[in-house]
């Protein structure tokens, strides 16, 4: 199919382009640049439903700003494919999170245009607002603008900044996207404090009449601008009670306004370019605008995968061979299992039930099961105080975002020795979307932490178990349980429950001495150990057979497991998907210390640095933990003896001769 860019659209290489169209031309290219992502999206994958919904609103912002003059901030940064494609990445656009090519959230190191590095929700404001205040103290003209949905609004950083925003006198405008929609619905007394403001005939009606007047009025020294701030502030108290969240905090707050009215929104924001300090102007759009199965459907619309643009048929792997479950999927079904015999086990999740599969549990399960929006600090806390009135809390966050919550787990949960058990989800590498939602730190982060249980299932079954486990009233301790993004390994997984000892990894394969000394042993912690598995069959293949052990757990070690291996092994392999530094492979060369064996010890995993974006093969492969990379630190260790043995020889033979 035509994937070539429209007639406007394909002559807009920078927003300096952009300026040079009129006002009438400015609707055609919406239609051409929202089409295009169409086009591109259906062909090579990517977020969908939230850049269709800001087209208008990302023609408008490099329309009347002088970017990247000015500071464009995008939150979380799945709309920012409009902004891409408008900034000089057109052309690129095919390779959008693609392995070597550019990354779905904007990203400092790729543009100017991309101000600043994206990823996580809710940290619009604050950049900007930084941004902003350093503008002011260098005496620059320059506009920071930070564009933040209605779902990354519920997070505790947003009212900070926002908070100090209003007393800042910095010239910020913070536009609110709302289209009452995250990647799962909105959720929280906010979703209906906004749609009141947004529903409000009388209010909405007043308002314009109100910013009409005010604009004809003439500013002197009898009716200052003092005086008709305090007016309008009052005309809009009178009307609506909810306008005044945004003007308590110091923000003078415009809106709402149809986000897809183009020319509206290109004159609402060169009228709000004059008007200097801090303002907050509302928007109302539609995610997935211009696609109409995914304005219906905004959720399965948000990252669909590859489908038809005609027909809206997402294409799906079909295999006759059953399939292994997605891990999330039976975390999902598994808490369903256990909650049916345990009143007391709750479900939470910050935003991500469909991502975590905890939807199923609130589905069946309505008030046990817990969404409390784009607040995982919350989400920690709530769950531990829970958990000290008896409650057995599965609090599900994706690693990446649990980073956000580390102080709760700390203090809240850790201090206090509540058996809060956190399951991990997108732990390890978790492909396309990159370095921002990479699961790469949790082992590290955690096993410094007392009382904390960090575990990872090798499979489907193992999962299972600790979930299992983990709720049983003898585990009194905060419970760890990570696991990777994707597929397990057991198309028939759901095994009967069986209590997994805590502390205890278990051996899988026996490795057979050799003559000239002992042969490799590997140990792996999670998922990877199937790459072990993977890299046995052929490295037997050779003749070499290395024992294979599955930790489990990275925190407490199975010490009698690991002097078994020093006993037995003087060359070890660790392989994980967490960071090297600090992670499984660390606590092992701990243990090697404290205990005075000697051994050399390779630690496979992610290496100190930061890893793109790419597939999941890709970047396993990278880091050089997938299969083959198994075998070749295998072949290195051996090939490393090999020539120390005949560097010994010819030494020896040196000395007889002497």
């Amino acid at each position: 199919m035509d994937t070539s860019p429209g007639q406007l659209l394909k002559k807009i290489q920078s927003p300096q382009d952009l300026k040079k169209l009129t006002r009438a031309q400015l609707p055609q290219l919406c239609d051409e640049l929202r089409q295009y992502i169409i086009d591109i999206v259906s062909e090579h994958g990517g977020h969908f439903g939230a850049s269709l919904g800001v087209v208008e609103l990302s023609v408008a912002l490099h329309y009347i700003y002088n970017t990247p003059y000015d500071q464009l901030v995008w939150d979380v940064g799945h709309q920012a494919y409009g902004h891409k494609i408008l900034t000089g990445r057109m052309d690129r656009f095919v390779t959008n999170r693609k392995y070597k090519g550019i990354s779905g959230f904007p990203k400092r190191s790729e543009s100017e245009y991309d101000t600043f590095g994206v990823g996580h929700s809710s940290t619009s404001i604050s950049a900007a607002l930084g941004m902003a205040i350093a503008a002011k103290l260098k005496q620059e003209k320059r506009k920071s603008i930070a564009v933040i949905g209605d779902g990354a609004l519920t997070a505790g950083i947003s009212f900070e900044a926002m908070n100090h925003a209003g007393v800042s006198d910095a010239d910020l405008l913070i536009i609110l996207n709302d289209n009452c929609m995250s990647i799962d619905p909105n959720v929280g007394a906010l979703k209906e404090y906004l749609t009141d403001i947004s529903t409000s005939p009388v209010y909405n009606k007043v308002r314009d009449d109100v910013w009409k007047m005010l604009g004809k009025l003439p500013v002197g020294k009898n009716f200052s601008r003092e005086m008709i701030s305090k007016f309008e502030a009052s005309a809009k108290g009178m009307v609506s009670k909810s306008s005044n969240l945004f003007e308590a905090l110091k923000l003078r707050y415009f809106g709402p306004i149809d986000g897809h009215n183009i020319t509206n929104l290109v004159d609402t924001l060169k009228d709000l370019k004059k008007i200097p300090g801090p303002k907050l102007l509302h928007i109302i759009t539609v995610k997935g605008k211009g696609y109409a199965l995914a304005e219906k459907d905004q959720t399965k619309w948000h990252a669909p995968g590859l489908f038809d643009k005609v027909t809206g048929e997402i294409y799906k792997k079909s295999n006759p061979i059953p399939q292994p479950p997605k891990y999330q999927d039976v975390f999902g079904k598994t808490i369903i299992e256990l909650a049916e015999a345990d009143e007391k086990i709750m479900g939470i999740t910050p935003a991500m039930p469909s991502g975590s599969s905890l939807k199923f549990m609130m589905e069946k399960m309505p008030h046990r099961a817990l969404d409390v929006g784009i607040c995982e600090q919350h989400a920690v806390t709530l769950s531990a105080g829970l958990a000290t009135q008896g409650m057995k809390v599965f609090c599900n966050i994706y690693s990446s975002f649990m980073q956000r919550a580390y102080d709760m787990a700390l203090h809240d949960v850790a201090i206090q020795k509540l058996p809060v058990i956190f399951c991990l989800d997108r732990a390890g590498l978790v492909g396309e979307d990159g370095p921002t939602h990479h699961g790469a730190y949790d082992i590290a982060y955690f096993r410094c932490v007392p009382n904390m249980v960090i575990s990872a299932p090798m499979n489907e079954s193992e999962l299972r178990n600790l979930m299992f486990t983990a709720q049983l009233d003898s585990n009194k301790n905060p419970f760890v349980i990570r696991y990777p993004r994707g597929e397990g390994v057991m198309p028939d997984w759901q095994t009967p429950f069986e209590e997994i000892t805590v502390g205890t990894g278990r051996k899988l394969s026996e490795g057979i001495p050799r003559k000239d000394g002992k042969n490799i042993a590997i140990l792996s912690l999670g998922h990877p150990g199937n790459f072990v598995v993977t890299a046995m069959k052929e490295l037997k293949s050779e003749g070499i057979n290395p024992a294979h052990y599955d930790l489990r757990f990275a925190k407490p070690l199975d010490e009698k497991l690991l002097h078994e291996v020093f006993s037995k092994f003087k060359r070890i392999i660790t392989v994980e998907d967490g960071c090297i530094q600090g992670g499984v492979g660390s606590a092992i060369l701990e243990f090697m210390a404290v205990h005075n064996y000697s051994a050399e010890v390779k630690m496979l995993g992610i290496p100190d640095r930061i890893i793109e974006h790419g597939t999941l093969k890709e970047l396993h492969r990278e880091c050089g933990f997938d299969a083959q990379g198994i075998i070749d630190a295998v072949h290195d260790m051996l090939d490393k003896k090999s020539n120390l043995d005949s560097a010994n020889k010819i030494e020896t033979s040196k000395e007889t001769a002497l």
